[in-house]
Protein backbone atom coordinates (compact mmCIF):
# COMPACT_ATOMS: atom_id res chain seq x y z
CA UNK A 1 0.00 0.00 0.00
CA UNK A 2 1.16 3.52 -0.53
CA UNK A 3 1.16 4.94 2.84
CA UNK A 4 1.88 8.56 1.78
CA UNK A 5 -1.08 8.49 -0.79
CA UNK A 6 -3.12 7.16 2.43
CA UNK A 7 -1.57 9.92 4.44
CA UNK A 8 -2.83 12.71 2.11
CA UNK A 9 -6.08 11.41 1.69
CA UNK A 10 -6.42 11.13 5.94
CA UNK A 11 -5.08 14.86 5.84
CA UNK A 12 -7.89 15.76 3.10
CA UNK A 13 -10.87 13.61 5.04
CA UNK A 14 -10.16 15.48 8.24
CA UNK A 15 -10.45 18.92 7.02
CA UNK A 16 -13.90 17.67 5.59
CA UNK A 17 -15.12 16.73 9.00
CA UNK A 18 -14.11 19.84 10.71
CA UNK A 19 -10.76 18.56 12.23
CA UNK A 20 -8.53 21.69 12.26
CA UNK A 21 -5.57 20.14 12.48
CA UNK A 22 -3.84 17.11 12.04
CA UNK A 23 -0.67 15.79 12.74
CA UNK A 24 1.48 12.72 13.01
CA UNK A 25 4.23 11.05 14.53
CA UNK A 26 5.63 7.58 15.34
CA UNK A 27 4.57 5.15 18.22
CA UNK A 28 7.80 5.33 19.82
CA UNK A 29 8.00 5.82 23.93
CA UNK A 30 8.07 9.00 25.09
CA UNK A 31 11.32 8.84 27.19
CA UNK A 32 11.32 12.74 27.99
CA UNK A 33 8.16 12.56 28.97
CA UNK A 34 8.60 9.65 31.42
CA UNK A 35 11.84 11.32 33.15
CA UNK A 36 9.81 14.64 33.60
CA UNK A 37 6.48 12.72 34.84
CA UNK A 38 8.75 10.76 37.47
CA UNK A 39 10.64 14.36 38.75
CA UNK A 40 6.28 15.99 39.13
CA UNK A 41 5.42 12.29 41.28
CA UNK A 42 8.61 12.85 43.10
CA UNK A 43 7.86 16.58 43.91
CA UNK A 44 4.02 15.78 44.28
CA UNK A 45 3.08 18.27 41.64
CA UNK A 46 0.82 16.16 40.24
CA UNK A 47 -3.39 16.32 40.38
CA UNK A 48 -4.33 12.82 40.83
CA UNK A 49 -7.11 13.46 37.88
CA UNK A 50 -4.44 11.56 35.54
CA UNK A 51 -3.45 7.63 34.70
CA UNK A 52 -1.84 6.79 37.23
CA UNK A 53 0.47 4.22 35.45
CA UNK A 54 3.37 6.38 34.00
CA UNK A 55 4.55 3.34 31.65
CA UNK A 56 0.96 3.37 30.18
CA UNK A 57 1.07 7.34 29.70
CA UNK A 58 4.54 7.33 27.90
CA UNK A 59 4.45 3.94 26.19
CA UNK A 60 2.19 3.35 22.85
CA UNK A 61 2.99 -0.60 23.05
CA UNK A 62 0.90 -1.28 26.52
CA UNK A 63 -2.51 0.41 24.87
CA UNK A 64 -2.10 -1.11 21.18
CA UNK A 65 -0.61 -4.23 20.04
CA UNK A 66 2.67 -3.42 17.66
CA UNK A 67 1.70 0.29 17.32
CA UNK A 68 3.47 2.19 14.40
CA UNK A 69 2.19 5.46 14.23
CA UNK A 70 0.17 7.81 16.35
CA UNK A 71 -2.17 10.74 14.76
CA UNK A 72 -2.83 14.02 16.69
CA UNK A 73 -5.78 16.26 15.90
CA UNK A 74 -6.35 19.40 17.25
CA UNK A 75 -10.08 21.20 17.46
CA UNK A 76 -10.24 25.58 17.97
CA UNK A 77 -12.53 26.78 20.11
CA UNK A 78 -14.10 30.32 20.93
CA UNK A 79 -12.01 32.79 23.33
CA UNK A 80 -15.03 35.40 23.13
CA UNK A 81 -18.65 35.08 23.59
CA UNK A 82 -20.49 36.24 20.86
CA UNK A 83 -23.75 37.73 23.74
CA UNK A 84 -22.17 38.89 26.65
CA UNK A 85 -23.97 39.00 30.16
CA UNK A 86 -23.15 41.60 32.84
CA UNK A 87 -22.53 41.02 36.34
CA UNK A 88 -24.30 43.24 38.61
CA UNK A 89 -24.50 43.74 42.59
CA UNK A 90 -27.46 41.05 43.69
CA UNK A 91 -26.94 39.33 40.22
CA UNK A 92 -23.03 38.48 40.52
CA UNK A 93 -22.00 35.65 37.95
CA UNK A 94 -19.50 33.19 37.75
CA UNK A 95 -17.67 31.85 35.09
CA UNK A 96 -16.31 28.42 33.54
CA UNK A 97 -13.05 28.07 31.62
CA UNK A 98 -13.54 28.67 28.07
CA UNK A 99 -12.79 25.09 27.54
CA UNK A 100 -16.02 24.02 29.29
CA UNK A 101 -18.06 26.71 26.96
CA UNK A 102 -19.86 24.27 24.62
CA UNK A 103 -20.94 20.93 24.38
CA UNK A 104 -18.33 18.79 26.12
CA UNK A 105 -15.33 18.56 24.32
CA UNK A 106 -14.77 14.64 25.03
CA UNK A 107 -17.97 13.87 23.12
CA UNK A 108 -17.26 16.34 20.31
CA UNK A 109 -13.56 14.89 19.81
CA UNK A 110 -14.55 11.53 19.83
CA UNK A 111 -17.07 11.45 17.55
CA UNK A 112 -14.75 12.87 14.90
CA UNK A 113 -11.76 10.27 15.76
CA UNK A 114 -14.91 7.64 15.43
CA UNK A 115 -15.18 9.20 11.64
CA UNK A 116 -11.86 9.01 11.29
CA UNK A 117 -11.46 5.36 12.44
CA UNK A 118 -14.11 4.29 10.08
CA UNK A 119 -12.16 5.83 6.76
CA UNK A 120 -9.27 4.25 7.81
CA UNK A 121 -10.50 0.99 8.44
CA UNK A 122 -12.53 1.44 5.22
CA UNK A 123 -9.00 1.55 3.50
CA UNK A 124 -6.95 -0.63 5.55
CA UNK A 125 -9.21 -3.41 6.95
CA UNK A 126 -6.52 -5.25 9.09
CA UNK A 127 -5.34 -1.77 10.65
CA UNK A 128 -5.61 -1.79 14.40
CA UNK A 129 -6.95 2.04 15.93
CA UNK A 130 -7.25 3.08 19.47
CA UNK A 131 -8.12 6.35 20.07
CA UNK A 132 -8.31 8.26 23.23
CA UNK A 133 -9.10 12.10 24.40
CA UNK A 134 -7.70 13.72 27.61
CA UNK A 135 -8.74 10.64 29.79
CA UNK A 136 -7.03 8.00 28.23
CA UNK A 137 -3.88 7.17 28.83
CA UNK A 138 -1.71 8.95 26.88
CA UNK A 139 -0.40 12.44 27.48
CA UNK A 140 -2.37 14.34 24.93
CA UNK A 141 0.05 17.71 24.65
CA UNK A 142 3.19 15.31 24.37
CA UNK A 143 1.69 13.55 21.34
CA UNK A 144 0.63 16.43 19.68
CA UNK A 145 3.97 18.20 20.02
CA UNK A 146 5.67 15.38 18.95
CA UNK A 147 3.24 15.54 15.99
CA UNK A 148 3.99 18.93 14.76
CA UNK A 149 0.54 20.65 16.06
CA UNK A 150 2.26 23.10 18.30
CA UNK A 151 4.98 23.58 20.52
CA UNK A 152 4.50 23.00 24.17
CA UNK A 153 4.40 27.00 25.90
CA UNK A 154 5.78 27.59 29.10
CA UNK A 155 2.16 27.65 30.29
CA UNK A 156 2.28 23.74 29.45
CA UNK A 157 -0.42 24.46 26.74
CA UNK A 158 0.21 23.15 23.38
CA UNK A 159 0.41 26.37 20.90
CA UNK A 160 -0.75 26.33 17.42
CA UNK A 161 0.55 29.23 15.40
CA UNK A 162 -2.94 29.14 13.82
CA UNK A 163 -4.88 29.17 16.85
CA UNK A 164 -2.85 30.02 19.72
CA UNK A 165 -3.58 27.55 22.50
CA UNK A 166 -7.17 27.62 22.48
CA UNK A 167 -7.41 24.18 20.86
CA UNK A 168 -8.57 20.35 22.23
CA UNK A 169 -6.75 17.84 21.65
CA UNK A 170 -7.35 13.99 20.67
CA UNK A 171 -5.29 10.96 19.42
CA UNK A 172 -5.34 7.80 17.65
CA UNK A 173 -2.67 4.96 18.13
CA UNK A 174 -2.50 3.21 14.80
CA UNK A 175 -0.65 0.05 13.34
CA UNK A 176 -0.16 1.82 10.26
CA UNK A 177 3.49 2.93 9.45
CA UNK A 178 2.37 6.71 9.01
CA UNK A 179 5.36 8.89 7.89
CA UNK A 180 5.76 11.14 10.79
CA UNK A 181 5.62 15.05 10.63
CA UNK A 182 8.44 17.23 12.24
CA UNK A 183 7.86 19.34 15.56
CA UNK A 184 7.63 22.50 15.94
CA UNK A 185 10.02 25.15 17.31
CA UNK A 186 9.86 26.36 20.76
CA UNK A 187 8.85 30.19 19.93
CA UNK A 188 8.14 31.59 23.57
CA UNK A 189 11.67 32.63 23.92
CA UNK A 190 11.89 34.51 27.00
CA UNK A 191 8.43 35.61 27.42
CA UNK A 192 7.14 34.83 30.82
CA UNK A 193 3.15 36.46 30.60
CA UNK A 194 2.02 33.60 31.51
CA UNK A 195 4.43 32.80 34.57
CA UNK A 196 3.66 36.04 36.21
CA UNK A 197 -0.06 35.81 35.02
CA UNK A 198 -0.91 32.99 37.48
CA UNK A 199 -2.68 33.82 40.49
CA UNK A 200 -1.27 31.06 42.68
CA UNK A 201 2.51 30.64 41.68
CA UNK A 202 1.71 27.06 40.21
CA UNK A 203 3.14 27.40 37.38
CA UNK A 204 6.91 26.86 38.99
CA UNK A 205 8.80 27.94 35.79
CA UNK A 206 8.30 27.56 31.92
CA UNK A 207 6.73 24.31 31.16
CA UNK A 208 6.43 23.10 34.73
CA UNK A 209 3.17 23.27 36.79
CA UNK A 210 2.37 22.18 40.44
CA UNK A 211 -1.28 20.72 39.96
CA UNK A 212 -1.81 21.23 43.90
CA UNK A 213 -1.70 25.16 43.68
CA UNK A 214 -3.50 25.40 40.12
CA UNK A 215 -7.08 27.18 40.18
CA UNK A 216 -7.85 24.74 37.10
CA UNK A 217 -7.56 21.72 39.53
CA UNK A 218 -8.44 23.47 42.85
CA UNK A 219 -11.99 24.51 41.17
CA UNK A 220 -12.78 20.52 40.66
CA UNK A 221 -11.87 19.14 43.94
CA UNK A 222 -14.15 18.52 46.41
CA UNK A 223 -13.13 18.88 50.12
CA UNK A 224 -11.97 22.36 51.55
CA UNK A 225 -9.90 24.94 49.19
CA UNK A 226 -6.63 25.64 51.53
CA UNK A 227 -7.70 29.18 52.96
CA UNK A 228 -4.83 30.54 51.02
CA UNK A 229 -6.22 29.72 47.21
CA UNK A 230 -9.67 31.52 47.87
CA UNK A 231 -9.05 34.95 47.34
CA UNK A 232 -7.20 34.11 44.41
CA UNK A 233 -9.66 31.91 42.54
CA UNK A 234 -11.96 35.30 42.14
CA UNK A 235 -15.58 34.30 40.43
CA UNK A 236 -14.05 31.06 38.52
CA UNK A 237 -16.99 28.36 39.29
CA UNK A 238 -14.31 25.78 36.83
CA UNK A 239 -11.00 26.47 36.04
CA UNK A 240 -9.03 29.17 34.92
CA UNK A 241 -7.79 30.59 32.06
CA UNK A 242 -5.38 32.99 33.18
CA UNK A 243 -1.72 31.64 31.75
CA UNK A 244 -3.58 31.62 28.51
CA UNK A 245 -5.28 35.02 28.26
CA UNK A 246 -1.56 36.42 29.50
CA UNK A 247 -0.13 34.82 26.37
CA UNK A 248 0.99 37.00 23.59
CA UNK A 249 0.10 34.26 20.93
CA UNK A 250 -3.65 34.16 21.87
CA UNK A 251 -4.21 37.90 21.06
CA UNK A 252 -6.57 38.23 18.95
CA UNK A 253 -7.56 34.56 18.22
CA UNK A 254 -11.06 33.76 18.38
CA UNK A 255 -12.38 31.02 16.76
CA UNK A 256 -16.08 29.89 15.57
CA UNK A 257 -15.89 27.01 13.77
CA UNK A 258 -17.65 24.59 15.51
CA UNK A 259 -21.67 25.29 16.41
CA UNK A 260 -21.73 22.35 19.05
CA UNK A 261 -18.72 24.63 20.97
CA UNK A 262 -20.67 27.93 21.11
CA UNK A 263 -21.25 28.86 24.44
CA UNK A 264 -24.78 29.47 26.40
CA UNK A 265 -23.82 32.67 28.23
CA UNK A 266 -26.30 31.60 31.14
CA UNK A 267 -24.35 28.08 31.42
CA UNK A 268 -21.21 29.65 30.91
CA UNK A 269 -21.65 32.90 33.02
CA UNK A 270 -24.11 31.27 35.67
CA UNK A 271 -26.16 33.76 38.29
CA UNK A 272 -24.44 33.14 41.43
CA UNK A 273 -26.88 32.74 43.98
CA UNK A 274 -29.52 30.03 42.51
CA UNK A 275 -26.47 27.70 41.99
CA UNK A 276 -26.63 27.48 45.65
CA UNK A 277 -29.79 25.86 45.96
CA UNK A 278 -29.63 23.90 43.03
CA UNK A 279 -31.01 20.21 43.21
CA UNK A 280 -29.04 17.50 41.44
CA UNK A 281 -31.69 17.16 38.58
CA UNK A 282 -31.46 20.53 38.06
CA UNK A 283 -27.54 20.54 37.78
CA UNK A 284 -27.79 17.86 35.43
CA UNK A 285 -30.25 19.40 32.95
CA UNK A 286 -28.15 22.62 32.90
CA UNK A 287 -24.93 21.95 33.65
CA UNK A 288 -24.71 18.12 32.55
CA UNK A 289 -23.64 18.43 28.70
CA UNK A 290 -20.56 20.90 29.29
CA UNK A 291 -17.04 19.70 30.68
CA UNK A 292 -16.97 21.04 33.72
CA UNK A 293 -19.71 18.93 35.18
CA UNK A 294 -17.85 15.81 35.45
CA UNK A 295 -17.29 16.09 39.51
CA UNK A 296 -21.43 17.50 40.13
CA UNK A 297 -22.55 19.86 41.25
CA UNK A 298 -20.64 20.21 44.90
CA UNK A 299 -17.43 21.84 43.83
CA UNK A 300 -19.59 24.20 41.42
CA UNK A 301 -21.42 25.42 44.67
CA UNK A 302 -18.58 25.81 46.67
CA UNK A 303 -16.78 27.70 44.57
CA UNK A 304 -19.77 29.68 43.85
CA UNK A 305 -20.06 30.64 47.69
CA UNK A 306 -16.51 31.67 47.17
CA UNK A 307 -17.17 33.82 44.56
CA UNK A 308 -19.93 35.25 46.60
CA UNK A 309 -16.97 36.22 49.09
CA UNK A 310 -15.10 37.87 46.40
CA UNK A 311 -17.67 40.01 45.02
CA UNK A 312 -18.67 40.62 49.15
CA UNK A 313 -22.24 40.47 47.98
CA UNK A 314 -23.95 40.90 50.96
CA UNK A 315 -27.95 39.95 48.80
CA UNK A 316 -26.68 36.82 49.39
CA UNK A 317 -26.28 36.54 53.02
CA UNK A 318 -29.91 35.42 53.23
CA UNK A 319 -28.58 32.36 51.02
CA UNK A 320 -25.91 31.68 52.79
CA UNK A 321 -27.54 31.23 55.71
CA UNK A 322 -29.78 29.30 54.37
CA UNK A 323 -26.37 26.87 53.78
CA UNK A 324 -25.15 27.44 56.97
CA UNK A 325 -28.53 26.22 58.37
CA UNK A 326 -29.47 22.97 56.51
CA UNK A 327 -26.76 21.88 53.97
CA UNK A 328 -25.76 18.45 55.19
CA UNK A 329 -22.54 19.02 53.67
CA UNK A 330 -19.58 20.24 56.20
CA UNK A 331 -17.62 21.77 52.96
CA UNK A 332 -20.78 23.87 52.11
CA UNK A 333 -21.15 25.13 55.85
CA UNK A 334 -17.46 25.75 56.45
CA UNK A 335 -17.78 27.59 53.43
CA UNK A 336 -20.31 29.91 53.47
CA UNK A 337 -19.31 30.93 57.67
CA UNK A 338 -16.03 31.55 55.59
CA UNK A 339 -17.59 33.78 53.14
CA UNK A 340 -19.97 35.47 55.68
CA UNK A 341 -16.57 36.76 57.44
CA UNK A 342 -15.44 37.76 54.19
CA UNK A 343 -18.87 39.70 53.48
CA UNK A 344 -18.93 41.04 57.23
CA UNK A 345 -21.81 43.13 58.63
CA UNK A 346 -24.18 42.78 61.64
CA UNK A 347 -26.03 40.18 59.75
CA UNK A 348 -23.72 38.13 58.87
CA UNK A 349 -22.29 38.15 62.45
CA UNK A 350 -25.33 37.29 64.08
CA UNK A 351 -25.92 34.22 62.09
CA UNK A 352 -21.86 33.27 62.64
CA UNK A 353 -22.53 33.60 65.92
CA UNK A 354 -25.97 31.23 66.35
CA UNK A 355 -23.97 28.86 64.08
CA UNK A 356 -21.28 28.08 66.80
CA UNK A 357 -23.70 27.35 68.99
CA UNK A 358 -25.16 23.81 67.08
CA UNK A 359 -22.46 23.04 64.77
CA UNK A 360 -20.66 19.86 65.72
CA UNK A 361 -18.14 19.43 63.11
CA UNK A 362 -15.15 20.92 64.05
CA UNK A 363 -13.54 21.91 60.81
CA UNK A 364 -16.81 24.32 60.38
CA UNK A 365 -16.46 25.47 63.73
CA UNK A 366 -12.91 25.97 62.41
CA UNK A 367 -14.31 28.40 59.40
CA UNK A 368 -16.62 30.00 61.84
CA UNK A 369 -14.74 30.55 63.83
CA UNK A 370 -12.75 31.95 61.54
CA UNK A 371 -15.53 34.17 59.79
CA UNK A 372 -15.91 35.66 63.33
CA UNK A 373 -12.20 36.88 63.80
CA UNK A 374 -12.30 38.16 60.16
CA UNK A 375 -15.03 40.76 60.81
CA UNK A 376 -13.18 41.52 64.29
CA UNK A 377 -10.04 42.63 62.67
Amino acid sequence: MDYRLLKEEVISYSKSIGIDKIGFTTAEPFGELKNRLLRQQELGYQSGFEEPDIEKRTNPELLLEKPRSIIAIALAYPSKMKVRVESRKGERRGIFCRASWGLDYHHILRAKLAKLEEFISERVPEARLKSMVDTGELADRAVAKRAGIGWSGKNCSIITPEFGSYVYLGEMITSIPFEPDTPMEDKCGSCSKCLDACPTGALVQGGQLNAQRCIAFLTQTKGFIPEEFREKIGNRVYGCDSCQTACPENKGRNFHFHEEMEPDPETAKPLLRPLLAISNREFRERFGKVAGSWRGKKPIQRNAIIALAHFKDDTAVPELEDVIRKDPRPVMRGTAAWALGKIGGKEAADILQKAIASEKDEEVIAEIQNGIEMMNR
